[in-house]
């Protein structure tokens, strides 16, 4: 069984520049820029496509703050090739119909990039249109291999892809949990159809029995049938591959069943908002993830200026946007253009120095490498619990 590569954390490109606790000021939100579009030699627009209603409204939120603290940052070291880098956001609402309708309004609006998606299910029409303008897409949250897969110039992400977190997920299940019998659990959408398929694979690869494997309908305010017929085939270890507004409802109503086997989430779990729905029952849920801002020592900066910003610290995806607006601000400066196509060319031969890694695109347009860890939840906050140490071939204590 094959385990994604980890990689020591790095200096952020703009780490050299104080960050400072105002939001970005230039940045909109689903407005058209004042300044024009980026070939008309005013500012650089990137967009920023993601969640901005609706029950992932706090996730795309993060997301947009990621961006604009990265505009921020940039503008306040120059800007790139003189010009400042201006943020452009839209909802999609993690909708497919939505998502096509955000990327045409950006792409009206004349951006010469996109750093977003936070839905796979959006972030396919979103990607396809910004295809069909010639505009690149480095997604930071969006992980469905087929995102990438489709010959695109213009795919790119910051993130690690669904095949590469499901043998991770099984690797711990059994060779950390030792489980033998292994329930997985979705809600039906592509981010975790793909993430419980790819984990499905991999458990049986490793020898494990996966007792169910089904879908709830998400939105619902009540999961005991669900949650009891996961009883009933008498797993060790229930893996859920949706999102965290039902995970978190499944946490609760699990612990009210007396349910007793081990609950572990995917990355859509890892959102605070995920502690507030379960409350105490959250304690001791483990999730894999990319590692969290707060886990990583070159992201120390960009945690702190978050905090001064929002009030709050940064969620799962917001330091992988930062990242995806610094790769694409290096890409212009590279090419020595703000033309789209010249982006996409030399976004294919970056090597980036960010706040969650070193890392670079190969030919699909997936980063490399990529690190997941294992966290839990402890005390009503998510802590770093377990990493993979491939120089002696087990899991280890990241606490």
């Amino acid at each position: 069984m094959k385990i994604v590569g980890s990689r020591a954390p790095a200096t952020a490109i703009f780490a050299a520049v104080a960050l400072t606790a105002a939001a970005c000021s230039s940045a909109s939100s689903g407005s058209a820029a004042s300044s024009g579009s980026s070939a008309s030699g005013g500012s650089i627009l990137i967009g920023v496509p993601v969640p901005l209603s609706g029950e992932y409204a706090s996730a795309g939120t993060d997301i947009l703050h990621g961006a604009q603290l990265a505009a921020k940052n940039i503008n306040a070291s120059g800007g790139v090739l003189g010009r400042k880098i201006q943020i452009v956001g839209q909802d999609d609402a993690c909708l497919a119909s939505t998502g096509s309708e955000a990327a045409q309004k950006l792409v009206s609006q004349g951006i010469a990039a996109a750093a977003g998606g936070y839905c796979s299910t959006a972030a396919f029409p979103e990607l396809e249109a910004f295809h069909r303008a010639g505009i690149p897409y480095v997604m930071d949250a969006s992980t469905n291999p087929q995102l990438t897969e489709q010959g695109f110039a213009q795919a790119f992400r910051t993130i690690g892809r669904d095949d590469e977190q499901g043998p991770v997920a099984a690797s711990f299940i059994t060779s950390f949990l030792h489980a033998k019998r292994v329930a997985v659990g979705n809600d039906n959408s592509t981010y975790a159809k793909g993430l419980a398929n790819a984990t499905v694979s991999a458990l049986q690869k490793d020898g494990a029995q996966v007792v169910f494997n089904n879908a709830l309908t998400p939105g619902q305010s009540d999961y005991t049938s669900f949650l009891t017929k996961i009883g009933q085939s008498k797993p060790q270890v229930f893996y859920y591959t949706g999102y965290y507004p039902e995970f978190g409802l499944l946490l609760k109503e699990a612990k009210q069943l007396g349910l007793t086997f081990t609950m572990m989430g995917g990355d859509a779990n890892n959102d605070p908002t995920l502690i507030k729905t379960a409350g105490s029952a959250a304690n001791g849920a483990m999730m894999t993830t990319a590692p969290l801002a707060q886990f990583l020592s070159s992201a120390k900066s960009y945690v702190s200026a978050y905090q001064a910003a929002y009030g709050t610290g940064p969620g799962p995806y917001s330091s992988y946007e930062y990242d995806a607006v610094g790769v694409v601000a290096q890409a212009i400066k590279d090419a020595r253009s703000a033309k789209p196509g010249s982006i996409a060319q030399a976004l294919r031969s970056i090597s980036y120095n960010g706040i969650t890694g070193d890392f670079h695109f190969d030919t699909n347009g997936d980063r490399k490498p990529v690190n997941y860890i294992i966290i839990t939840v402890k005390n009503g906050s998510f802590v770093a619990y377990k990493k993979f140490d491939y120089s002696t071939n087990q899991w280890v204590s990241l606490s």
